[in-house]
């Protein structure tokens, strides 16, 4: 699609629980779709409350068609019963994360595709696919994903319209189960709407999280043949001023269920150093970040740990492509998929064959359950991520994870409510 010069976030008329139809709004939030990876995660929240969210965006059925009419027919009844309710008019969202000493805050609202944002990784065409088929079929944006952009650091233009409206009682507060404390505020008053126009206006902004839904958006809203009044040339989001709010950059693990650890160690042959590194995990991260050059800790479970680096130069050299710059030719995930899955342990990357973890005990635990190895990884920071999105080059998909993620089902989207 075409860019404009900057951002343009619209409001919309977010979608909210009932607080009396629900045991509680920490029981029916979610982390977002593809955070939900433990074993028992949807499960758990499931029988967190009969409404919890997991319904809408991991729906269960026996096939993807059946799942998305599923979560389509299961939004349309919560409306109808009142437990999920428009607001009485559109609105910007100023929302808040807590937790210790750490502190964020942004603004959800509509922003359209055709503006300068930034990518970082490629995405899965099949997850696209999946994510599509449900929003198409539900009309629905269920949950923002995360954008970051510069600002000046200081309470100036949107950030000062932030700083003022949480000055003000929330719409909702809840803590969810990890600790964070968040809320909520609607942003009405054209006034601080238009500064908030203004200040976007020059921006632009860098996906930190949500490449397949702002992907997924793209898709729909050429298959719509939208227009810039379609609500489908919008999607919902966060963005976040991370000059003012920065976020936390951590790793995305890998866990690949069909390459028992033995074998993975013996088809190296000579690729990599390899070492045995003693535990419990923390030690054995701690080893992992103390490492030069690239490195990744494989394990089948949680009590045994190989620490792999110093990969062979020419191996390197044959294996990654050389029209990069050098910074992401350095990259961990490119030396992790350019040469261990592709040339060593040629393992194609596909859902079926490998899995994306957040959490390092859940990877071990995935790991340990399917006789696979896990292979986990180091954090990139936030400016190598941003200097290549400006070069206009993508990292290999899932290679970072930005945060903290916002909640699931604060404020959902649907785009026949939008204004």
């Amino acid at each position: 699609m075409t860019s404009t010069d900057g951002l343009r976030l619209d409001t919309f008329r977010g979608l909210r629980y009932a607080p009396q139809r629900v045991s509680s709004l920490t029981a029916v939030t979610s982390p977002p779709y593809d955070v939900v990876v433990r074993p028992d995660g949807v499960r758990h929240l499931e029988t967190a409350d009969p409404y919890n969210i997991v319904r809408l965006i991991l729906p269960h059925a026996i096939d993807p068609a059946t799942r998305h009419r599923k979560a389509a027919d299961t939004l349309a009844r919560w409306r109808a019963e009142g437990v999920l309710t428009p607001d009485p008019q559109p609105a910007l969202y100023v929302y808040e994360q807590r937790r210790g000493d750490v502190l964020q805050r942004g603004i959800i609202g509509a922003l359209g595709l055709d503006g300068p944002v930034l990518p970082h990784e490629d995405v899965i065409a099949e997850v696209v696919e999946d994510r599509a088929a449900l929003m198409r079929t539900a009309a629905a944006n269920f949950e923002p994903l995360l954008l970051s952009y510069r600002g000046e650091g200081t309470a100036s233009g949107a950030t000062a319209v932030i700083e003022r409206t949480t000055q003000q009682p929330p719409l909702l507060a809840t803590t969810t189960e990890d600790g964070f404390a968040h809320r909520l505020w609607a942003v009405t008053d054209p006034a601080e709407l238009a500064a908030v126009d203004a200040d976007l206006s020059a921006r632009q902004a860098l996906i930190a999280d949500g490449h397949h839904r702002w992907a997924t958006y793209q898709r729909l809203a050429e298959e719509q043949g939208a227009g810039a009044g379609s609500p489908w040339s919008r999607g919902l989001v966060l963005l976040v001023d991370t000059a003012r709010y920065p976020l936390r950059v951590r790793a995305i693990h890998r866990v690949l269920p069909h390459l028992p650890l033995e074998r993975a160690l013996a088809e190296l042959d000579g690729a990599f150093r390899v070492r045995e590194v003693p535990g419990p995990l923390p030690a054995a991260l701690e080893a992992l970040e103390a490492a030069q050059g690239s490195a990744f800790l494989l394990a089948s479970g949680p009590d045994s740990f190989r620490l792999l680096d110093s990969p062979d130069p020419e191996l390197l050299a044959r294996a990654i492509r050389s029209d990069r710059p050098e910074a992401w030719r350095r990259l961990d995930a490119t030396v992790l998929h350019s040469v261990l899955l592709d040339e060593v342990w040629r393992i194609p990357d596909h859902p079926d064959g490998i899995r994306y973890i957040h959490d390092t005990d859940a990877a071990l635990e995935w790991a340990a359950k399917h006789g696979g190895t896990a292979v986990l990884m180091r954090a990139v920071d936030e400016e190598t991520v941003r200097q290549l999105a400006a070069q206009g080059v993508t990292m290999p998909r899932k290679s970072t994870s930005f945060g903290p993620k916002p909640a699931t089902g604060l404020v959902l989207r649907t785009l026949d409510t939008d204004d």
